[in-house]
């Protein structure tokens, strides 16, 4: 099966919302409103099989050296098959080509960004803006058990 990848549109964010849902109704990804994905909309990978949106995550820029993978998420059926690693790759070779130095992830799969080079880090040293900003909408704010992870480029 072809995989294929591009940038999203605005008029995927139905469609993203939906795939998505499960993981934020269970907690794993933290929920993004269609305003919020509208105004990130040039952060999103997305990956389809034949029309049909399978995956994608985002590349978000925390600061002139610091983005962060976001919301990554592979449709049931087409886990195991390293179409989130293709995604994490695009979106690390979109930091390369932007300059930035270090690419974070805070995740519950720490195996899954240790695989592919991530290596984990302490919370503390996650920027403050990312914690008022995010985690603070978070239903496991503040006890969180994800881990925090980062991989230089």
């Amino acid at each position: 099966m072809k995989i294929r990848f591009r940038k999203a549109k605005l008029t995927d964010i139905g469609n993203m919302q939906a795939l998505v849902r499960p993981e934020v109704e269970s907690g794993v990804i933290l929920e993004r409103t269609n305003d919020e994905v509208a105004t990130n909309i040039r952060s999103y990978t997305l990956a389809f099989a034949e029309e049909e949106l399978i995956g994608f995550t985002a590349l978000h820029i925390h600061t002139i050296e610091l983005a962060e993978i976001r919301s990554l998420i592979i449709k049931d059926g087409f886990r195991g098959q390293k179409i989130g690693e293709q995604l994490v790759a695009k979106a690390l070779e979109e930091g390369r080509e932007l300059g930035l130095k270090r690419v974070l992830s805070l995740t519950y799969k720490q195996s899954f960004f240790e695989r592919i080079g991530f290596v984990e880090i302490p919370k503390e040293s996650l920027p403050e803006h990312k914690i008022w900003a995010d985690c603070i909408k978070c239903k496991h704010f503040p006890i969180c058990n994800e881990v925090s992870l980062i991989k230089e480029l």
